[in-house]
């Protein structure tokens, strides 16, 4: 019944048991999958001997991640982890929650742009939600942003 586990978080490369367990369940014939934001660019290249699948969260142009994350060096972390990741061959997806507060339009486009140049080829624009489930960015921008996004990435998919 069960061909499959995913490591998510919270933040699972900060834990330290993450990949004598992704060893462990590998080991047991389970595929493993990874849900990251790159936070730990060391573990997740421990861990990906062991790792069939990687959605990688970048959250912001990696110039201005720590505006986002209020993490120092989180730009540098994510960007060392997504090097990883593309130079590994694995199967992966990146993804970028689109919040306008946080990432207007033209701050989503540079994040796109900068993934496209480093070679990303799977990417997903995710809509973000407040608790009572309004779109946190307008429909109109979504459309124009997606239109921008299809072009760079052979494999896109708007999540809204």
């Amino acid at each position: 019944m069960l061909d499959g586990v995913v490591f998510s978080g919270g933040e699972p490369t900060i834990q330290p048991a993450l990949v004598s367990a992704c060893e462990e369940t590998r080991t047991m014939g389970f595929n493993v999958a990874l849900h990251t934001a790159g936070s730990s660019p060391k573990t997740l290249a421990a861990v990906l001997p062991f790792v069939s699948w990687v959605g990688l969260d970048i959250k912001a142009p990696f110039d201005a991640y720590e505006q986002v994350t209020g993490a120092p060096r989180s730009g540098e972390k994510a960007k060392a982890s997504l090097e990883i990741l593309l130079s590994s061959g694995l199967p992966y997806e990146c993804r970028t929650t689109f919040c306008e507060q946080a990432l207007p339009p033209g701050e989503i486009i540079k994040v796109a742009t900068q993934l496209a140049e480093m070679g990303v080829k799977d990417y997903a624009l995710q809509v973000g939600r407040s608790i009572q489930g309004q779109r946190l960015a307008s429909a109109s921008n979504v459309r124009a942003v997606a239109q921008i996004m299809k072009k760079l990435f052979p494999n896109f998919v708007l999540r809204d």
